[in-house]
């Protein structure tokens, strides 16, 4: 009998959550969670880092996945939803991160890849031209969705409908993940390789 009351408390116990577990994780003082919920599957953050512009913070960004991945092989060829969150630091042209955004995914994506995702880009480039500036505290979110494909969302809002091509998602996570990204160190960053602070709040 002993036994059972004690087996049971020790099942109550690891039932109970752990204060102590980290519940988000902070990077230039934003706060994202560490998992997400995408339709019926969780997702785990796999990285979160600061885009730079010479000295300048100019965003946070965090990758969500099934799974840890630590190349920009694994993060492409990753199953299920993925889920990119992006929160600007500083007020920026809309427009213009449209544009450093095309020409990011020309630099790194393959040339029939790039080809295959033009509707996909204009698209994208019509949801930043549609707003002037993007305000510090603004966000944006690329995620892609099996059998849907890329939602793009804005202050947590989805902005048309989905991008249905694979190849505009590879070609713009590869703005982050290419042979060339807009910023090493955030590449770096999202693949999990630098620690960051987490909170228990």
């Amino acid at each position: 009998m002993r036994r059972f009351i004690a087996l049971t408390a020790l099942a109550a116990a690891l039932a109970m959550p752990f204060v102590g577990h980290a519940q988000t994780t902070e990077v230039a003082g934003v706060k994202f969670a560490n998992t997400l919920q995408v339709g019926n599957t969780r997702l785990q953050l796999n990285g979160a880092g600061v885009r730079y512009k010479v000295v300048f913070k100019v965003y946070a960004a965090a990758l969500y996945l099934t799974d840890k991945a630590t190349t920009p092989e694994a993060v492409l060829a990753a199953p299920g939803p993925r889920h990119l969150q992006i929160v600007m630091l500083r007020e920026i042209d809309a427009n213009e991160l449209g544009k450093l955004f095309t020409k990011g995914m020309e630099q790194n994506a393959p040339r029939e890849e790039f080809s295959k995702s033009i509707a996909g880009i204009m698209r994208m480039s019509d949801i930043f031209s549609s707003r002037k500036k993007l305000l510090a505290g603004d966000s944006f979110a690329v995620e892609w969705v099996p059998g849907t494909g890329t939602v793009i969302s804005v202050n947590g809002k989805p902005e048309g409908a989905p991008i249905k091509e694979p190849e505009f998602y590879s070609a713009l996570m590869k703005i982050w993940f290419g042979k060339s990204p807009a910023d090493a160190q955030l590449k770096d960053a999202l693949l999990g390789k630098l620690s960051v602070s987490r909170d228990a709040g």
